[in-house]
This record gives C-alpha cells, sequence and structure tokens, in this order.
C-alpha cells in the first residue's frame, strides 16, 4: 500500500521548554493540519506560560546546517520564521534562504515575548529589515512589533490597517497586522493587506485564556495552508478561524491554559 504523500513546512524558530510557543507550537500546528513538519532551532529558551529564564542561540552554522539538510530531502512548500534573535542567526537564514525564493515564507517579527522578555537584539531589527523583511511573502507583527516597524502608535483599527499599507509599501511583502491587543475592543482585530487584496478579521474575546503561544500558532497556521496549496489570502482566513478555534476550545494544563490544537483542526 503506497502512502499518501504530505506536505511539508519548514519552521526556523527557538524552542519553548513550556511548549506553548515557538518550535513546538509550531509543529503541533503542522501536525494538526495534515502537514509534515521540519524545524531549525534557533535558540534553546527555559520558559514556562510565566516567564522566560535563559536564552543561549544556536551557533548560526548550525542554524543553516539544520535548514540544508531538511532541504536535501525534505523540501519544504512553505516556510516560517519565528524567534531569529541576532544579527548573526538573521543573515544565515537569509543566506541560505537567498537560492529558494520559491518557496513561500512566512516571516513572524518575533521581537519580545509575552512575558516581556526581549527575544530579539535591538542590533539585529535592521537586519530583520533589510535581509529578511523583503524576502517575505507575508509579514505578520503583533501590534507592538508593527508599531516599532512603523514608528507610529497604534491604538484603533484603522492605525492597523494604515500600518498594514505601510509595511507592504516599505518591504513589498503581505502583511497581516494581528491586533489581539488593541485596548478597549470586545473582538480581536487583524488587518490583512497584499498591494491589492484588503480584509479586516475579527473573532470575540475569550475571558480567562493565555495567548501564550497563538502568534506562533497563527503564523505556522499560515504556513501550512500555504504548504497544502491555499491561495494567500485564503491561507490567512483559514489560519484565522484555526487559531479562534484553538482558543475558544483551550485546555487546562496545570495552573495555566494552553491552545487545544486537536479541537482546532476538527471543523
Amino acid at each position: 500500500m503506497r502512502a499518501c504523500l504530505q506536505p511539508v513546512a519548514l519552521t526556523i524558530a527557538g524552542s519553548d521548554s513550556g511548549g506553548g510557543a515557538g518550535i513546538q507550537a509550531d509543529l503541533k500546528t503542522f501536525a494538526a493540519l495534515g502537514v509534515h513538519g521540519a524545524s531549525a532551532i534557533t535558540c534553546l529558551t527555559a520558559q514556562n506560560p510565566v516567564e522566560v529564564r535563559a536564552i543561549r542561540p544556536v551557533r548560526p552554522e548550525i542554524v543553516r546546517a539544520q535548514i540544508e539538510a531538511v532541504w536535501d530531502q525534505l523540501p519544504p512548500g512553505a516556510i516560517k520564521t519565528g524567534m531569529l534573535f541576532s544579527e548573526a542567526i538573521i543573515r544565515a537564514v537569509a543566506d541560505c534562504l537567498g537560492s529558494r525564493r520559491a518557496v513561500p515564507l512566512v516571516v513572524d517579527p518575533v521581537m519580545v515575548s509575552t512575558s516581556g522578555t526581549r527575544l530579539l537584539r535591538p542590533g539585529a531589527i535592521r537586519d530583520l529589515r533589510e535581509l529578511l523583511a523583503p524576502r517575505a511573502t507575508l509579514l505578520t507583527p503583533n501590534l507592538d512589533e508593527a508599531a516599532l516597524l512603523t514608528g507610529r502608535r497604534l491604538i484603533e483599527p484603522e492605525d492597523l490597517r494604515q500600518a498594514a499599507r505601510a509595511l507592504h509599501e516599505q518591504f513589498g511583502a503581505a502583511v497581516l497586522v494581528k491586533g489581539g491587543h488593541l485596548p478597549g475592543l470586545r473582538e480581536a482585530v487583524d488587518f490583512f493587506y497584499d498591494g491589492r487584496q484588503e480584509l479586516m478579521l475579527r473573532a470575540p474575546f475569550v475571558d480567562g485564556v493565555s495567548t501564550h503561544g497563538t502568534g506562533c500558532t497563527y503564523s505556522a497556521a499560515i504556513a501550512a495552508f500555504l504548504a497544502r496549496g491555499f491561495k494567500l489570502a485564503d491561507a490567512v482566513l483559514e489560519a484565522k478561524g484555526y487559531i479562534s478555534r484553538a482558543i475558544v476550545s483551550s485546555l487546562r494544563v496545570g495552573r495555566h491554559t494552553v491552545l487545544n490544537h486537536a479541537a482546532a483542526a476538527a471543523r
């Protein structure tokens, strides 16, 4: 009996020892959505749902070797990047992906953890802007990251819309600005813009659920749908539904809530 050919998605990101974000969240998302997940780990972290206690970056040559080893035998249908941490790692990733531009790339510009720990060195922001963002198919900044990249205060939904347009003009990539932390709203509002099409995506807030790992999961879901052959706007819409279901059906683990990937995949 011949096995069914399964698409591959590659995540290039940091490891979360608590299992809620980073590589762990990405691989859970890929598996739930019927995609084989491959990974290149950029950093080891000691963290849990409350705090990041320590970060140890992986040597850039090892990051590159991981990507190339995957590519040789498991060429991905889509790639996503998460926590990259340093200038040297961003340069290694950008250089490694430079000759592989046909594969969709989702860049989640992870800068600060939910608990407030800096996950991207200040000096690396320029390399992210110059080397990786212009290579992206889609950028997925959250509220704080979009504010930092645009230099604007984002305090209402129209600000998100303008930020998405500004970032598209700046980098040429499609942009999804995630407004989950926008104050004063009863909905999580995101704006997508690709230069032609604009979408506003909404989902009601769920009280009492931790947002740890939602950004990683959202971008991983987009990459999974792209690997399955979805068009970009459709992948974004499907991923919004996935992350919304994962939040609504959250599970209790110890004293914390975690996203329910299995329930999110069931429709």
